[in-house]
C-alpha cells in the first residue's frame, strides 16, 4: 500500500548500445536512404521509491538519435525525485512539460517513454503482478509473428531457412520485407515464402516506407492472391491520406503507425481510415502512459493491433487490448535481459514475473556507454 512517505528517492539513467552480429538493412537502405543498421543505441531507466520498491523501464533509437534521448532524460530525470511514483499520468505530463520548448513529440517523448515505462514497472511489482494483469489482460498469450529472418540483405534460401526455424520454434506468422527497387525482386521473394511455408501460416509484408501511391496501388493488387494477413508501411508515414486511399481500394489490411511519436499523429490515421491494423511502438510514442490513451482510440474504432518492436514491454499492453492483437517477434534484445519470454503454439506467453518481467544483464552493463543518477538511495 502507497504511503505518504513512499516517495522517489532516486533516478539511475544508463546509455546502453547492443552491437548487431550482421549489418541489417531493409528498403530505406535499397533507396540509399539509410545506411545499414550495425547498432541499436537504448536508455535504460532505473527508478527506485524510498520504501525499497524498484522499477525498470527502457527506450531505444535506431541508427541516431541515442545521444540525444539520454541527455534530454537527464536534464528531466530530476524532476521526479520526491514524487508518489503511483501519480504516473501526472509524472507523464510534468516530463512533457518540462521539455516542452522542444517539443511535445518526437525525441523529447522518447526519451521521457524509459522513465514513464519504468513507473509502471514499479507499480505492478509493487502490486505483485504482472504488468499486464496490472492493467487488465484479456489473455495470458498473444498471436507472435517473426520479422529478424526477413530481412532484404538476406538471401531468400536463408530467409526460406529462417521462416522454417520460427515455426519450428512455435512462433506463429512470418514477415518479410519488401519494397526492393526492382519489384520483381519483391513478388519472387513473397511466392518464394508463401509456396515454402504452404497457406497455413500467417504471412505478412512489410515496404518500410519505400513506395509512392501508384506502386503501392500496383503492388498491393499484385499480393493480394498470397493472402497476407497485411501489407506494412506501404507509402511514407505520414501519408495518412494515401494510406486511407490504400486501405479503400485492397482487399488486403493495410498496417502503419510504427513511425509515428505521438497520440495526436496515431489519431490522425484513425480519424481518416487509414490502417486497418495500427502499429503504435510504446518507447517512440512516449511510454505505456500515451500507448493506453490511444490504444481506447483503436479500440473504440475496432482496429487491429500489431505493437512495433520492444515485444518485452508489448506483450504486456498486447494483452490488455480487448481485440485479438499480434505482437512482433525479435531476438535481437534477449541479450540485454536475464529472462527469456516464451512461445508455444504460435503465441507468446505474457510472463508471470511481476512488472515487465525482465532485469537488466550482466552483458548490457558491459555495453553501458554512460551512466548517471540522481537523489540517494
Amino acid at each position: 500500500m502507497t504511503t505518504p512517505s513512499d516517495r522517489i528517492a532516486w533516478v539511475r539513467l544508463s546509455s546502453v548500445y547492443l552491437p548487431l552480429g550482421t549489418p541489417v538493412s531493409d528498403a530505406k537502405v535499397l533507396t540509399g536512404r539509410q545506411r545499414p543498421m550495425t547498432e541499436i543505441a537504448f536508455l535504460f531507466a532505473e527508478i527506485g521509491a524510498e520504501s525499497g520498491h524498484r522499477g525498470f523501464g527502457f527506450g531505444y533509437s535506431k541508427r541516431a538519435g541515442g545521444p540525444g534521448q539520454y541527455a534530454h532524460a537527464r536534464e528531466i530525470a530530476p524532476d521526479l525525485l520526491g514524487e508518489d511514483p503511483s501519480d504516473i499520468a501526472r509524472l507523464w505530463d510534468k516530463l512533457v512539460w518540462a521539455g516542452a520548448s522542444v517539443g511535445r513529440s518526437g525525441l523529447s517523448t522518447q526519451a521521457i517513454a524509459a522513465l514513464d515505462i519504468a513507473l509502471w514497472d514499479l507499480k505492478a511489482r509493487r502490486a505483485g503482478l504482472p504488468l499486464a494483469k496490472l492493467l487488465g489482460a484479456h489473455r495470458d498469450s498473444v498471436r507472435c509473428y517473426n520479422t529478424s529472418g526477413g530481412f532484404l540483405h538476406t538471401p531468400i534460401e536463408q530467409v526460406l531457412d529462417n521462416a522454417s526455424a520460427a515455426v519450428e520454434r512455435g512462433i506463429g506468422g512470418i514477415k518479410l520485407k519488401v519494397g526492393h527497387p526492382d519489384a520483381k525482386v519483391d513478388l519472387a521473394r513473397v511466392s518464394a515464402v508463401r509456396e515454402h511455408l504452404g497457406d497455413g501460416v500467417p504471412l505478412m509484408v512489410d515496404a518500410n516506407q519505400q513506395w509512392d501511391r501508384p506502386t503501392a496501388q500496383r503492388l498491393g493488387r499484385a499480393l493480394e492472391p498470397y493472402g497476407l494477413v497485411w501489407i506494412e508501411e506501404p507509402l511514407d508515414a505520414y501519408d495518412a491520406a494515401g494510406h486511407a486511399a490504400l486501405a479503400a481500394s485492397l482487399d488486403t489490411p493495410i498496417a502503419t503507425g510504427e513511425m509515428l511519436t505521438s497520440v495526436g499523429e496515431h489519431a490522425e490515421l484513425i480519424r481518416l481510415g487509414a490502417a486497418d491494423v495500427i502499429q503504435p511502438d510504446a518507447p517512440r510514442i512516449g511510454g505505456i502512459t500515451p500507448f493506453l490513451r490511444l490504444a481506447a482510440l483503436a479500440e473504440h474504432s475496432r482496429l487491429q493491433l500489431a505493437p512495433h518492436f520492444a515485444m518485452e514491454i508489448h506483450v504486456h499492453l498486447a494483452a490488455a487490448y480487448g481485440l485479438e492483437p499480434w505482437v512482433e517477434h525479435f531476438e535481437w534484445l534477449e541479450p540485454l535481459f536475464e529472462e527469456r519470454l516464451e512461445i508455444r503454439d504460435g503465441r507468446m506467453l505474457v510472463p508471470s514475473r511481476p512488472g515487465l518481467g525482465v532485469t537488466p544483464s550482466e552483458q548490457a552493463a558491459r555495453w553501458t556507454a554512460d551512466q548517471c543518477e540522481f537523489g540517494s538511495r
